[in-house]
């Protein structure tokens, strides 16, 4: 993957598995594609999800530069402040989660199940900060406070989507290629969700390091609208891959689709329930709601309408703890 130099631990087994969804094709008819699932949702620590490879570079970063505390932000079901949480306790750090009501859900089930029950279940202190909060720079502050009881924290925004926590995602396309080459395949697509740009940017980064086309990369964005979403995801991949000493990422190597993304993030749609119930129950598999729930009623949507051919990979990238949270939407 380029360079070798950054610092980096493990945190689950590689790779993680490709399955093709035979009762799904069956049940969609299908006779010009087949559909698999590279399974994230698998990773042991913390309840598994792909966040698990950003931090694998995020806490290899703070290890190394000595500090004693993970600091970063999310929505108050953030499956990566989930995954930080249980990821610093394996490593002994402290980890302090800033958490915005980015959701305006005020049930039970929202406010104290699913990740919620997790964070403090893994011993994170958890800062419950107001929607319009800006929650990156109470978590500066809050790392300026423990440097003067002599502490020192490394801070990242929300879903570790920097430069270098995208560098696990980069690793994720090396992975999938290895695999292609052991399975005699190649997926003429890979389907992610989008929600900090980091699982896209890093994917496109890491199929440009080694030539190979990013536009196989597509992603149905579920937090940002779409110009936005198109716009930090090129920014971000830009920066992957300069890190991993490549030079440019052009516009139309990134592919995002706006159809999934609903009302606004984190509200449930008839899709995403649709899409839900249809894996569990033709697979016995579990997609979350917010993230890998809305990307895969896109993969539905483009089989039918047979914009999606050939061999069609979907990133399950984890997030089960957050279905137990959205059980209003479900009931």
């Amino acid at each position: 993957m380029g360079r070798r130099d950054f610092p980096r631990i493990p945190l689950f087994d590689a790779p993680t598995p490709i399955q093709r969804l035979e009762r799904v094709e069956a049940t969609l008819g299908l006779t010009g594609a087949r559909l698999f699932v590279k399974r994230d949702d698998l990773m042991g620590l913390g309840g598994g999800g792909n966040k698990l490879r950003k931090l694998e570079f995020l806490l290899g970063a703070a290890l190394d530069q000595g500090c004693d505390t993970f600091i970063t932000t999310g929505a108050r079901q953030s499956n990566h402040a989930r995954l930080s949480a249980a990821a610093a306790a394996r490593m002994g750090l402290k980890a302090e989660l800033m958490l915005t009501d980015t959701v305006p859900r005020e049930d039970p089930s929202y406010l104290h199940n699913g990740n919620q029950l997790l964070d403090e279940l893994f011993g994170a202190t958890v800062h419950h900060l107001p929607r319009d909060a800006n929650a990156l720079t109470a978590a500066y502050l809050r790392a300026d406070a423990l440097r003067a009881e002599g502490r020192k924290a490394y801070v990242v925004g929300a879903g570790g989507s920097s430069p270098v926590g995208a560098l696990g995602d980069a690793a994720c396309a090396a992975e999938i290629r290895m695999q292609e080459a052991e399975l005699g395949l190649r997926f003429e697509t890979i389907v992610v969700a989008n929600g900090s740009h980091g699982t896209h940017a890093g994917l496109v980064a890491g199929m440009a390091v080694a030539e190979d086309d990013p536009q196989r990369v597509l992603s149905f964005t579920v937090l940002a609208e779409l110009e936005a979403a198109e716009h930090g995801t090129l920014a971000l991949a830009h920066q992957v891959f300069a890190l991993l000493g490549g030079w440019e990422i052009r516009p139309e190597q990134v592919r995002i689709d706006g159809s999934q993304r609903g009302a606004a993030y984190g509200i449930p749609t008839e899709a995403m329930l649709a899409a839900v119930r249809l894996m569990a129950r033709a697979e016995g598999l579990l997609v979350d709601p917010v993230y890998s729930g809305k990307a895969f009623a896109g993969v539905l949507a483009g089989l039918r309408d047979g914009s999606l051919t050939g061999d069609v990979l979907f990133v399950m990238t984890g997030g089960t703890p957050g279905l137990y949270a959205y059980q209003p939407a479900f009931a």
